[in-house]
């Protein structure tokens, strides 16, 4: 093993940072990093506008965090977002695998590694300043993301095409069940979104390298 590649594994393991040089995010990572959290902020937004349109459950979004105004402008709204979430997410998938960044850095992940980071969590103990790679935790984290996204799409294809898609609608339980599995994602992505922020203000030097890459 190249000094180069013991200094950066003695840093993992020691809690050292990288250096100046190191490439931390790549430029795609990070575009696609940014475009998709505006995707996700423009579909949760407007999703909100067509939820009151016909609301599932006893409550209501308030107007001033949805877009779109009515039911129309927000399905449009909804639609756009929808496209720059496949086609950022394809995209995202795609280079993940060629780089194999998608098995470096989400696996292993097992039961065990994953409960023993989420204890020292919450007894404080866990580290979320090492930009070379990821916890247990932050791995789920972000596989889940992934498999939410996948399944947030494809229940709203049931419900924006469901006579099309005759064998997805029954796939997600019929129309209605749809509806209820999408909302669910929904949620799922907004929780991690507003825990990804949470955990960004805690550290700062996250959100300085996901811009400047280094």
């Amino acid at each position: 093993m190249s000094s180069r590649s013991d200094a950066m594994a003695g840093g993992r393991i020691l809690g050292g940072r990288p250096g100046a040089d190191d490439v931390v995010f790549p430029l795609w990572l990070r575009l696609s990093h940014w475009l998709n959290a505006f995707g996700v902020i423009l579909m949760a937004m407007s999703g909100w506008r067509i939820f009151n349109a016909s609301p599932l459950f006893g409550f209501r979004f308030p107007n001033s965090i949805t877009i779109g105004g009515w039911l129309g402008g927000a399905l449009q709204w909804h639609f756009a977002a929808m496209w720059i979430i496949v086609v950022n997410g394809l995209f995202y998938l795609l280079a993940n695998f060629l780089t194999r960044r998608l098995f470096t850095k989400f696996f292993p992940l097992s039961p065990k590694a994953f409960v023993g980071d989420l204890l020292a969590a919450f007894r404080g103990r866990l580290s979320h300043d090492d930009r070379l790679g990821y916890n247990a935790v932050q791995r789920a984290a972000y596989l889940f993301v992934m498999v939410d996204l996948v399944v947030l799409v494809l229940s709203g294809l049931v419900l924006w095409k469901n006579v099309q898609f005759p064998l997805l609608r029954e796939a997600f339980g019929g129309y209605e069940f749809a509806r209820r599995i999408h909302f669910f994602a929904m949620a799922g992505i907004v929780g991690f979104f507003v825990v990804h922020v949470v955990m960004t203000a805690l550290v700062p030097r996250t959100l300085l390298t996901m811009v400047r890459g280094r």
